[in-house]
């Protein structure tokens, strides 16, 4: 699967793709930590998460998107064979 980040520029807007289109529970807000939750435990996630056009987001909330990279590092882990990628 691949989400095309092109457009996002605040951690909310990121987060909302994510619900959405990853079908997170209605009561997914925007945090980290629930974004964690429901890769791990709540949501059947896809084999390969391909993250693309992702600079946009990077450059308007650098912060968010180091969170962003420790936790696919993390997921990738936790959760092989299963990946997170940016492209």
């Amino acid at each position: 699967m691949t989400l095309d980040l092109t457009g996002i520029t605040s951690k909310a807007a990121l987060h909302q793709l994510f619900k959405i289109e990853l079908g997170f529970p209605e009561w997914y807000g925007v945090s980290w930590d629930a974004f964690w939750d429901s890769v791990v435990a709540i949501v059947e996630m896809p084999p390969l998460l391909t993250l693309t056009h992702w600079e946009e987001f990077a450059e308007h909330c650098p912060r968010d998107m180091q969170i962003l990279r420790q936790v696919i590092q993390d997921y990738d882990k936790e959760m092989a064979p299963k990946r997170i990628v940016l492209a």
